[in-house]
């Protein structure tokens, strides 16, 4: 992967998707043994986040300490940003205390492509706006590539907001480069306008969505959408969408469920299902901090 920075999942080739995933594996490696190595040692990397996070900002902090490198994390609340200070001047103040990493979050879709064309610093995008969350797609593949071991033909559903998901756009990208075929259902009123352009079947009905896939991906609802009347109720959205152990069985019976959490419990997926044997939650979890090992290694290397 020779690029400076890793910005979507749109603009990997699906070569460029397989060197992370290969890397990733090796780097599982480490994270289950010692979880300890000197291959980022003198590297620094740096997290600046303008939406709130836990799994992400934290497993790209522990992948980073992992690999030995220098970590700091800017808390925007409490910083300059906060008293004004434009976005283009916050990176390259942190460009100047020589961080070679700059990891970051931010409510604006975009943001992130314009950050990186003022630094020399590469940019990770951790989710910008409802655009893309490139790191996420690429654990989620992670994650299937070692239940499943082959996408080519793969039947994946994901379930949910797909309207306001970034998740969900990256990993329509990245499935359909990798040779899944992907299908997505919510609401009429949660669905992307010409979503099928993507290439994905869209459904309105969510046992014809899941129906023989091989994979199931629940998608957080953002609660805070359902104030703007985007669907009637939490009670009615668990009825017709929510994922439940009846639903699973419309699947294939060696299916796995995924969810980029936090769940919603009893939301979007049952507790009983996502506690079932199928459920590959958790180690979603894991997978997240391997590939964010695996991506600060290739651009560290790269920048060498």
């Amino acid at each position: 992967m020779d690029r400076k920075d890793l910005l979507g999942i749109k603009d990997l080739s699906k070569e460029e998707i397989l060197e992370v995933l290969d890397t990733a594996k090796e780097m599982k490696k480490i994270l289950n043994g010692e979880k300890y190595s000197q291959i980022l040692k003198g590297k620094t990397v740096v997290t600046i986040f303008f939406e709130p996070s836990t799994r992400t900002r934290l497993s790209f902090e522990m992948a980073a300490k992992y690999l030995g490198a220098h970590y700091g994390n800017i808390e925007v609340a409490t910083s300059s940003v906060a008293k004004g200070e434009s976005l283009i001047d916050t990176i390259r103040t942190v460009e100047m205390m020589k961080a070679d990493v700059i990891i970051t979050r931010h409510n604006m879709s975009g943001a992130p492509h314009l950050m990186a064309k003022y630094t020399n610093a590469s940019i990770i995008n951790a989710g910008d706006g409802i655009n893309e969350h490139p790191t996420q797609a690429l654990l989620d593949m992670m994650t299937i590539r070692e239940k499943k071991k082959s996408f080519e033909g793969l039947k994946v559903a994901i379930i949910g907001d797909i309207m306001h998901s970034r998740v969900a756009r990256s990993n329509i990208w990245g499935l359909k480069k990798m040779g899944a075929e992907v299908r997505v259902a919510g609401p009429s009123t949660l669905m992307p306008p010409q979503i099928e352009k993507m290439g994905v079947k869209a459904n309105y009905n969510v046992e014809e969505a899941i129906k023989d896939v091989d994979v199931v991906m629940g998608l957080r609802i953002q609660l805070e959408r359902q104030k703007s009347g985007l669907f009637p109720s939490i009670d009615e959205y668990r009825e017709y969408f929510g994922i439940n152990k009846e639903r699973m069985k419309l699947a294939k019976p060696d299916v796995i469920l995924m969810h980029p959490g936090p769940i919603n419990r009893n939301v979007e997926v049952t507790s009983e299902a996502a506690n079932a044997e199928y459920s590959v939650i958790e180690e979603q979890v894991t997978n997240g901090v391997a590939v964010r090992m695996a991506l600060l290694k290739i651009l560290c290397e790269r920048r060498n």
